[in-house]
């Protein structure tokens, strides 16, 4: 169920549409240096899911990395309520009901510093979304600002996602561009992220990109 990405990394693709867009919706397995786990933008809860990771640790972070990925939330607050949920700022806005324990910002939490950066992209405040390193495995971690969608991808969807400027390539989605408020702030933020020693890259819709990242992301940008 749950694939390796890297030692201590891992992910599972699951399937996701949206307004008739099959787009899919990854998770993203962390192993901590204490041991326990940190789950990104977690896909929907199962018990099977749950099996698959106690073998690997105890699930102590949940991530909801930007302030509209909250499709599956409910179910982890429930199974897991001695974890701590870390989410984009924002969500205290638009889902009052989900009672996070922390807010995500440029700080990594303790509990992770030793594994990942992190670093909160300005200019686009209705999602907020936060990007991080995991220095080990040189992996960037993304959400909403890159799509990474193939031709293997059902006609309807395809053509949806052709509207969407998001169909066979790495790029960011027209959707994604209608967020941007402050397009200088978001090339700093950019900027920031092109910084960071990564040649791997993680997606949460699409294929992801094990190698030659940085010159994919730099390209895919150059629009700001």
């Amino acid at each position: 169920m749950l694939s390796p990405l890297a030692p201590d990394l891992w992910e599972l693709n699951a399937p996701l549409s949206i307004v008739g867009m099959a787009i899919g919706h990854r998770l993203t397995v962390a192993r901590l240096a204490d041991g326990s786990l940190w789950l990104h933008s977690p896909v929907a809860h199962s018990a099977a899911l749950a099996e698959a990771l106690i073998p690997l640790g105890r699930v102590a972070h949940i991530v909801a990395p930007n302030a509209i990925h909250d499709t599956y939330l409910e179910g982890w607050f429930a199974a897991y309520p001695q974890a701590r949920f870390h989410g984009a700022r924002g969500f205290a806005r638009y889902r009052p009901d989900l009672k996070f324990t922390d807010t995500l910002g440029d700080t990594p939490d303790p509990a992770w510093a030793p594994t990942f950066d992190q670093h909160g992209l300005r200019g686009i405040p209705r999602l907020n979304e936060v990007a991080f390193l995991h220095r080990a495995s040189r992996t960037l971690i993304l959400t909403d600002l890159i799509f990474n969608l193939g031709p293997d991808m059902p006609f309807l969807s395809r053509l949806l996602l052709k509207l969407n400027d998001c169909d066979c390539k790495f790029g960011v989605s027209r959707l994604f561009k209608t967020t941007i408020k402050d397009r200088a702030a978001l090339r700093r933020s950019v900027d920031q992220l092109l910084a960071w020693d990564f040649d791997a890259i993680v997606v949460s819709h699409g294929a992801n990109v094990p190698s030659g990242g940085k010159a994919l992301l730099r390209d895919a940008l150059t629009f700001l």
